[in-house]
């Protein structure tokens, strides 16, 4: 079996996932002040359209948090992870899945699938964000 090349030199570890919302404050709420993710600031986005860049770290990854003065027409369509194509969801891998379940149901977010066994030693758990994206959340042991 012959080692495949990757394209990619990396620059780092993470990658960074940008995500329009409708309602910053309560994106952040959700992102930064329910489940800890750290504050990096804000800037302005730096491609047309107008609004706010807010950043935040998530381990070595960076999500980003798009907030435009006019919300766009267009919305994710509904119905989680077998809704429509694209990208529908991410992985949070977590320590204490109980418990960030529980962070979460407390702030308010819809808790999609509570905890859950899908094969031996792992759990997982999909939490929606205040625009109904989906963050996967997984523990394994």
């Amino acid at each position: 079996m012959s080692e495949q090349q990757s394209l990619i030199r990396f620059g780092q570890r993470a990658i960074d996932l940008g995500i329009v919302v409708r309602d910053a404050d309560a994106a952040l709420g959700f992102y930064r002040d329910t489940l800890g993710f750290v504050d990096e600031g804000s800037m302005p986005m730096p491609v047309g359209a107008g609004g706010t860049m807010h950043r935040l770290r998530c381990g070595e990854s960076l999500i980003k948090i798009v907030a435009f003065e006019e919300n766009p027409e267009a919305k994710a369509p509904r119905g989680g992870i077998p809704g429509a194509s694209g990208y529908r969801y991410f992985t949070i891998h977590v320590v204490n899945l109980d418990e960030v379940v529980d962070g979460c149901r407390d702030a308010g977010a819809r808790v999609v699938v509570a905890p859950v066994e899908i094969r031996e030693g792992v759990r997982i758990a999909l939490v929606n964000d205040p625009d109904g994206n989906t963050v996967e959340f997984v523990e394994t042991t």
